[in-house]
């Protein structure tokens, strides 16, 4: 123990503090040992990331608690990684970085009930760098990010319908084969539809 507060630059009691408060997993015992190791220290460094962050203390064991009750990158990619999405690994202070003030445990749990976050370690992933980046945008733009994930959610309901709507129709009508080949089109359908959509939404008023 004193090992590991020495290296995570925390004194003793710190470290005995943040264990009671369940902040930082037990350690491997063998008999009367305590064995800590480098999952141990890089939680406690993401911890004092945080604090510097003006995170509070019961505020980070809520986000502790609610990545640990989340579902991990095997979950979300069961079907395999994405065609042409690329995932993005994160820290828990660069995820702080990329939405400053609105990390908070219900927009985490939002996220990661939509499967667009993942827990890998002491690592987040998020499932699609497009959709991070958008997200992130929009919140600098001054979208709360819990309106952002719920919108989300509505897209991804549309979404869902408009894939089976396009799979049924080249699985009728397209050899298995050529499925992947012709999915570009599907995609250029949908942008230009929402294209005119817009357009026409624009023109009528927001």
């Amino acid at each position: 123990m004193a090992e590991l507060a020495a290296a995570a630059g925390i004194t003793v009691r710190t470290l005995r503090f943040y264990r009671e408060r369940g902040l930082i997993p037990p350690p491997r015992r063998e008999g009367r040992i305590a064995w800590y190791d480098d999952h141990h220290l890089a939680r406690l460094r993401t911890i004092s990331a945080l604090l510097e962050r003006g995170h509070t203390l019961n505020g980070i064991a809520d986000l502790t608690a609610a990545f640990e009750s989340g579902r991990n990158v095997g979950e979300v990619l069961e079907l395999g990684t994405p065609t042409e999405e690329e995932p993005v690994r994160l820290t828990p202070e660069e995820l702080a970085d990329h939405f400053a003030g609105e990390v908070t445990p219900e927009n985490l749990a939002a996220a990661l009930d939509l499967g667009y976050l993942a827990t890998d370690g002491e690592d987040i992933v998020h499932v699609s760098r497009r959709l991070l980046d958008v997200s992130s945008a929009l919140v600098r733009e001054g979208v709360p990010l819990a309106a952002v994930l719920e919108a989300g959610g509505r897209v991804r309901e549309h979404a869902e319908a408009l894939a089976e709507l396009f799979a049924e129709l080249l699985g009728k009508y397209a050899a298995e084969k050529d499925v992947q080949r012709l999915r570009p089109l599907a995609k250029s359908v949908v942008e230009a539809e929402l294209s005119l959509a817009l357009d026409r939404r624009m023109r009528g008023g927001v």
